[in-house]
């Protein structure tokens, strides 16, 4: 059967679906191509059949077909045990093609069947309004016996002039870190093994025309939506394929389909932009918004760095107090609650308040929160359990694992089976219980270790364990529909679109220092939009690191993200609390341009310098932070770029920077000493920019720009 050709155009970007000999193919995937007949784009694209190859022009399929004749990597493997060998892979026949052109996003489901294999696969394919591309595949074993699934991959072409990638890469306290390269003929194959999404993982594949930046240049980048092992690549082919593709990671035998059961793929998400890494990414955000509505994000204070296992109701009321005066408004109290945690060796998965901390259970301290103004949050890791816990010398055969030996210990824990219908009843009973009892608006919820040779009836444990995670959050929201839940694992070990679409926010990272963080929230926020990724002030000394730094760099670090406070305010001097609260009030006057403004970065070309902002979405006003990381190659910095801002306009320039920025060797004068602030067109901020005094290294300033037409308060 022949299926028609399909253009898709939403958003300023175009999706082609052409006839192949193989059934169907994406064409195209990029700019908007305006009003064009798809078969005659279709029959412009027709390959040639060179010698020594296929006697019919090859195009590569949906899904890749290893059989067909494409040689990269395969969309579909798997293996139907003590069939033939036509079992391992499907040859897709009959595709059928439905479409819906008529809504906000256009949609596409194909379907096509191997009966000869015992494979039925279907493709669903959305366009969204924001330009959005969502592919995900399911399989159905469609004959007799098992189907044991191997591969099950998506992929998005990519134009041959993207030659040059960018992915990520990190570990604990170093997550999110940019990684470029030439795009060469062959796979840029990144795999994660960690059980959860990683602290290396690639967050977002990026190929790009040559010099790309967050504001220049062609795009294109690929996400997968899956909080469990994963597999992302960059592919060239010698036949002139160029995919971005991606899917999860299945183990030998992970996942075997009885006749008539069907798996159901991760998203593979695609973002395109012609003008930068801040287009692609505000596709992605503007998508995370609309599923998951917040508005504006309230000021936390959580007790880790202040205290740590260390709870006592007077200390913690105590922080409570002087945090409510600093002007927040939630209040997190972080690990060592519960029954027998007095450090990390003990108390995993026995979820009850510890009566000999709290006699009283946390009522008291939550009393105490709640009249302060502020409402309750608290730590938990319902995934974990220490070999020290009622629940593991009760039911040691709830803790998963591979042999019989248990795994190594990390930080002194295993894992909870989630799989093992009594123990997932029990972890889940637990937090209800706890939900229950006490007002808590808002979990922590944490994962401190890999996945290492687990194993559930005898299979590799991974999908289902991730599976089982996400139907824990769902129950639990649906019984409190108004919980908050944060995305942690050892900070920013699982943040991806599908746990983004489950949760509240994210902890991009266990380190607090403001240097680490300039670097990692930049590249956090490709995905995370801004009011969604957790940005705290922590003490003098950044704990994970030894650094010192002043309040001020690390206030405005934290300044246009979900802004919290790690720190023992109880043990800080007037002053510092005086400048504090200055710098909570501050993010409170820009925080609802966070929950819904656009983010933007500057390209220095000087790295000692940092530029985030925050853009409104009809560019009527803007709030940068400019950060200088290390010492600036010249005596001050040179001008910087305030990007975003709509160059037919004229802005207001106002420095909001609480005192403390200035360098000491800087003794004239500047426009950040002028109270009004001069007024200039956007086409000016986006092409001379503004210069600024001299700055101490790891220093910041705080620059809004309003529209002087639209005055705002």
């Amino acid at each position: 059967m022949t299926v028609p050709a399909v253009h898709l155009s939403r958003g300023g970007v175009s999706v082609v679906l052409a006839p192949s000999a193989d059934g169907l193919a994406v064409l195209h995937w990029g700019v908007a191509l305006g009003a064009v007949d798809p078969d005659a784009l279709a029959r412009l694209h027709v390959a040639g059949v060179p010698h020594s190859a296929l006697d019919h022009p090859r195009l590569r399929g949906i899904v890749g077909e290893n059989v067909a004749g494409y040689t990269g990597t395969p969309g579909l493997s798997g293996l139907r045990p003590g069939a033939g060998a036509a079992a391992w892979a499907p040859r897709l026949r009959d595709w059928s093609c439905d479409v819906d052109d008529s809504g906000e996003d256009a949609r596409v489901a194909l379907e096509a069947a191997d009966d000869e294999a015992g494979w039925q696969v279907r493709v669903e394919l959305e366009l969204t309004r924001d330009g959005l591309v969502r592919m995900r595949t399911f399989v159905t074993n469609a004959g007799p016996g098992d189907l044991v699934l191997d591969q099950v991959r998506l992929a998005l072409p990519v134009a041959p002039r993207a030659t040059e990638l960018l992915d990520l890469t990190g570990r604990w306290c170093r997550e999110r870190t940019p990684q470029r390269r030439d795009w060469l003929h062959g796979t840029h194959l990144r795999e994660s093994r960690h059980g959860r999404t990683g602290h290396d993982a690639t967050l977002v594949m990026v190929a790009g025309t040559p010099g790309f930046g967050f504001g220049s240049g062609e795009v294109w980048g690929t996400h997968v939506a899956w909080s469990g092992d994963h597999a992302t690549y960059a592919e060239r082919t010698p036949e002139g394929e160029c995919v971005l593709g991606g899917g999860e990671l299945l183990g030998p035998g992970e996942v075997v389909l009885a006749e008539g059961e069907t798996y159901r793929s991760p998203w593979l998400v695609g973002a395109h932009s012609t003008t930068g890494l801040d287009d692609m990414s505000a596709r992605l955000h503007a998508w995370l918004r609309r599923q998951v509505p917040l508005g504006e994000r309230p000021v936390l204070v959580n007790t880790w760095e202040a205290a740590y296992f260390d709870h006592d109701l007077g200390r913690l009321s105590a922080l409570a107090d002087v945090a409510a005066q600093v002007g927040v408004e939630r209040f997190v109290l972080d690990d060592g609650w519960f029954h027998g945690r007095r450090s990390d060796r003990a108390g995993l998965g026995d979820w009850t308040v510890d009566t000999g901390l709290w006699p009283e259970g946390l009522h008291p301290l939550i009393e105490h929160v709640h009249g302060t103004g502020m409402d309750f949050g608290l730590w938990v890791e319902p995934e974990m359990v220490n070999e020290d816990s009622d629940v593991v010398r009760a039911h040691p055969d709830w803790v998963l694992r591979g042999h019989g030996e248990l795994p190594p210990t990390w930080r002194h824990q295993q894992v909870l089976d989630l799989q093992h219908p009594d123990a997932y009843a029990h972890v889940r009973d637990a937090l209800l219980a706890l939900l229950g009892e006490y007002d808590i608006a808002f979990l922590k919820w944490d994962h401190n270790r890999d996945l290492i040779d687990v194993a559930h009836a005898g299979r590799p444990a991974v999908h289902g364990q991730t599976a089982a995670f996400y139907r824990l959050l769902d129950e639990l929201r649906a019984a409190h529909p108004g919980l908050e839940i944060e995305s942690c694992a050892s900070g920013g070990g699982r943040i991806d679109l599908e746990v983004l679409t489950r949760t509240d926010r994210v902890w991009a990272s266990d380190t607090i220092d403001a240097v680490e963080r300039q670097r990692i929230q930049r590249w956090t926020s490709l995905l995370v939009p801004p009011e969604r990724m957790g940005a705290h002030v922590g003490g003098p000394v950044a704990h994970t690191t030894g650094r010192s730094h002043r309040l001020g760099f690390r206030a405005a670090t934290a300044l246009l993200g979900h802004f919290g406070i790690e720190w023992d305010l109880s043990a800080v001097s007037e002053e510092e609390r005086t400048e504090l609260a200055a710098w909570v009030a501050l993010h409170k006057r820009v925080r609802p341009l966070v929950a819904t403004g656009r983010v933007v970065h500057g390209d220095p070309a000087d790295p000692a310098l940092a530029v985030t902002g925050v853009v409104a979405e009809d560019r009527a006003e803007g709030w940068y932070v400019v950060a200088t990381v290390d010492t600036t190659t010249t005596q001050g910095p040179g001008a910087v770029v305030l990007p975003g801002l709509d160059p037919e306009r004229s802005y207001r320039v106002t420095h909001e920077t609480p005192e403390g920025y200035r360098h000491p060797a800087d003794l004239g004068t500047t426009w950040l000493d002028d109270a009004d602030g001069p007024v200039v067109p956007g086409s000016v901020l986006a092409a001379l920019g503004v210069r600024l005094p001299v700055l101490a290294p790891e220093s910041a300033v705080v620059v809004r720009c309003v529209d002087t037409g639209a005055a705002r308060p």
